[in-house]
């Protein structure tokens, strides 16, 4: 599960010229290191047109506590894409939104010997300035899919990874209808991706 990501604003325009979209920036800030909860950048179908917007990263769903009591818990990632609660917005394109990202990063499965604290796995993707997940977004939050790792992930997050796309699929996955968006949350080929382990300090 992705819980880190990092999105740096100074990338964005290289990005928009890379992908020959028109992009005006919001005038609402966003996070460029970001975790659950914070403000992301997101882009967007918006009458018609493609819009940036500013939302709280993970959508707030009900579960059952120890308890028994119902609870809110903020879902970042989204895998189930049969889910009825995901499929009602999956199948709206108008629902469906780009997230860009400079890297992302998985923790370590285990600590360092030395220094007894877990690390972080940061992944990018050299050819491109910026990438993007596919995303979808309900009022003011939005998560992004996720789906088998590639080779480079599964030795360092065997669970999954988010679903990244190609810029030539970024207007499938925001115009698509349900089967076409569905048969884009694939994993990224392993040798478009590098990685590098960074540690705390000790």
């Amino acid at each position: 599960m992705c819980n880190h990501y990092r999105t740096n604003p100074e990338a964005i325009p290289s990005w928009r010229e890379y992908i020959g979209w028109s992009l005006s920036m919001p005038e609402e800030p966003f996070a460029s290191d970001v975790y659950p909860k914070r403000k992301g950048l997101i882009v967007r179908q918006e009458a018609g047109k493609i819009a940036t917007d500013v939302r709280s990263w993970g959508i707030t769903t009900k579960i059952k506590g120890a308890s028994g009591k119902m609870l809110d818990k903020a879902v970042t990632n989204v895998r189930n894409l049969s889910s009825p609660f995901w499929k009602s917005t999956l199948a709206k394109p108008e629902q469906r939104c780009l997230v860009p990202f400079t890297t992302f990063a998985e923790p370590t499965l285990d600590p360092h010997p030395e220094i007894g604290k877990k690390g972080e796995h940061w992944f990018k993707l050299p050819a491109y300035p910026v990438g993007a997940f596919a995303g979808i977004w309900r009022g003011g939050e939005y998560a992004f899919l996720t789906c088998e790792p590639c080779a480079l992930v599964a030795p360092l997050h065997p669970k999954a990874m988010p679903v990244i796309l190609h810029p030539e699929d970024y207007e499938a996955w925001l115009t698509g209808d349900f089967d076409a968006a569905c048969k884009l949350a694939q994993p990224f080929p392993s040798q478009m991706m590098e990685v590098e382990t960074v540690w705390p300090m000790g």
